[in-house]
């Protein structure tokens, strides 16, 4: 489903930069009001999952800068349908506080390894690489993004089957 929302000019002028996705906000703002059950929370983190990863494939050309943060994003939700599925207390702690921070997602990855192994750190790392050195420092090319897209796609089809 695809909603519209018309955001103010005074909040928009406060919302309209290329670090902050209103998309997963809006999401985990939902979830947390809403009071979803913890199985339809991880299908929602595991779609958003899919769709950003699509969204950067389908960037890599027209802008890979771009590109590489959709592909974070895509990481990003699927460690959080992951850690949701398995680890309680980091999921219970970030319900609490009411959103993530870097260092769950971080924690997260290191709980998660001792599940489903190494690589999923390895995964995680170039995603990070991704939104530091190719979104934050701009340093992206075509090129940079395409020799890490495998990592992020192994990490977001861990995540499909919990899609339902």
């Amino acid at each position: 489903m695809e909603i519209k929302v018309r955001i103010p000019e005074a909040i928009k002028a406060h919302v309209d930069r290329p670090d902050l996705d209103i998309e997963s906000l809006v999401l985990d703002l939902l979830i947390s009001e809403l009071k979803l059950d913890p199985d339809t929370e991880v299908k929602a983190h595991a779609e958003l999952a899919a769709k950003f990863l699509e969204e950067g494939l389908k960037m890599i050309d027209r802008d890979p800068v771009q590109a590489c943060e959709k592909l974070y994003k895509a990481a990003e939700e699927a460690v959080k349908a992951l850690t949701l599925k398995q680890l309680g207390d980091i999921a219970r702690r970030v319900r609490e506080r009411g959103r993530w921070r870097t260092d769950d997602f971080f924690e997260a990855v290191s709980e998660l390894r001792r599940v489903y192994g190494d690589n999923i750190r390895r995964w995680w790392d170039t995603a990070w690489n991704l939104h530091v050195w190719g979104f934050h420092e701009a340093k992206a090319t075509r090129r940079y993004v395409e020799e890490r897209i495998e990592d992020v796609k192994r990490l977001v089809e861990m995540v499909k089957g919990l899609e339902g």
